[in-house]
C-alpha cells in the first residue's frame, strides 16, 4: 500500500514546486521531502518528479497523482477539522499565523493571558510574511493586514494599525531634510500599501537600506540610518521622532481569520477571543453579505 504521508510530501512539493519551499510548509528538512518523493517513485513504479533544472516539475503521471492526493488531502483535512469540533474541552495546540513584527510586539501579551486562563493551551506562533493556508491547516488562526476574498472562511476586524514617519533625534539634528536617506522593504513588499506610499515621500531621495523585515528597519532607523515608515505599534517607546507625513494618513485594517468549520470549538474560540480583546463584532463569511 502507498504511505500517507509519502503522498503528503510529494502533494506539498507539487504545490510548491521546490524541496525548499515544501519543507518549510510541512515543517521538515529538505532531505526529507526528497526521501518520501522518491519513496513514493519507488513503490508507485513510476518517475513522478523531473528533476533536471533548480524548479522541479511534474511528469504526466506526477500531475495525475498531484491531482489525486489533492483530494485525499481535503478529505484528510475534512476529517481533522470534524475531529476538532468532537472536542469540548480548553486544551490542546493551536497554530496562529500572524505577522512577525507584529506577533512578537503585540500579540505576545496575549498569549500569556490566554495561558493564565487556559493553561491547557499550548500555542505555536508562525510568524511570517507568507500567508499560512487555513484551508490546509497549516494555521488554525490568522491574523492578517489584508481581508481574505477566498474560501470558507469567517473574518472579523480586530482593528487598524497606524503608520508614521520615524527617525532618531540625532539623525534629524545632523541632517538636513533634502538630505534625509530613507530605509524600507526589498522588492518584494513593493507593493504593500506603506511601501507604495514610502516611494511618494522618497522622490528623487534614497532608499539607503532596504529589508525584509520590519525589525532590521526599527534597528536600522534607531542606529542613524535615516527615516523609515514604521507602523506606531513597534516606533513606540524607541526614543525616536514621529514626523508629519507629507502625504494622506495611512492605516491598515487587521482581521482576525478562522476556517468557518472550527470557529465554534471551545479551543479555538478561547484563542479568538483573546486575539480580538474579547470585543467580538459581528463576524462575516468570505466571499459574502
Amino acid at each position: 500500500m502507498v504511505d500517507w504521508e509519502d503522498l503528503r510530501h510529494f502533494y506539498a512539493l507539487s504545490r510548491l514546486s521546490t524541496l525548499s519551499a515544501a519543507a518549510r510548509a510541512l515543517g521538515v528538512e529538505h532531505a526529507t521531502v526528497a526521501r518520501r518523493v522518491a519513496h513514493l517513485e519507488e513503490k508507485i513504479g513510476t518517475k513522478l518528479v523531473d528533476r533536471r533544472g533548480r524548479r522541479l516539475s511534474l511528469t504526466a503521471e506526477g500531475q495525475q497523482i498531484a491531482t489525486i492526493a489533492a483530494r485525499m488531502s481535503e478529505d484528510a483535512l475534512a476529517i481533522e477539522r470534524a475531529a476538532l469540533n468532537a472536542g469540548h474541552r480548553h486544551a490542546g495546540t493551536v497554530r496562529v499565523s500572524a505577522p512577525p513584527a507584529f506577533a512578537s510586539a503585540v500579540l505576545v501579551e496575549r498569549f500569556v493571558r490566554l495561558r493564565q486562563r487556559h493553561p491547557g493551551i499550548n500555542v505555536v506562533v508562525i510568524g511570517e510574511t507568507r500567508y499560512a493556508s487555513l484551508g490546509r491547516r497549516e494555521a488554525d488562526i490568522a491574523v492578517r493586514l489584508t481581508r481574505p476574498e477566498q474560501g470558507d472562511l469567517t473574518i472579523t476586524k480586530i482593528g487598524e494599525i497606524g503608520f508614521n514617519l520615524y527617525a532618531d533625534p540625532a539623525y534629524l539634528a545632523a541632517t538636513r531634510e533634502p538630505d534625509w536617506t530613507f530605509v524600507g522593504y526589498e522588492e518584494t513588499m513593493a507593493s504593500s500599501p506603506q511601501e507604495r506610499q514610502l516611494a511618494e515621500i522618497v522622490g528623487s531621495r534614497r532608499v539607503a537600506i532596504r529589508t525584509s523585515t520590519l525589525e532590521f528597519q526599527l534597528a536600522a532607523v534607531k542606529a542613524g540610518a535615516g527615516v523609515a515608515l514604521l507602523p506606531d505599534f513597534m516606533a513606540a517607546n524607541q526614543n525616536l521622532t514621529k514626523l508629519p507625513l507629507p502625504t494622506h494618513p495611512l492605516t491598515r485594517e487587521l482581521w482576525l481569520v478562522v476556517h468557518t468549520d472550527i470557529k465554534d470549538v471551545p479551543l479555538i474560540r478561547a484563542v479568538m477571543d483573546e486575539l480580538s480583546g474579547k470585543a467580538m463584532p459581528t463576524c462575516e463569511r468570505a466571499g459574502g453579505r
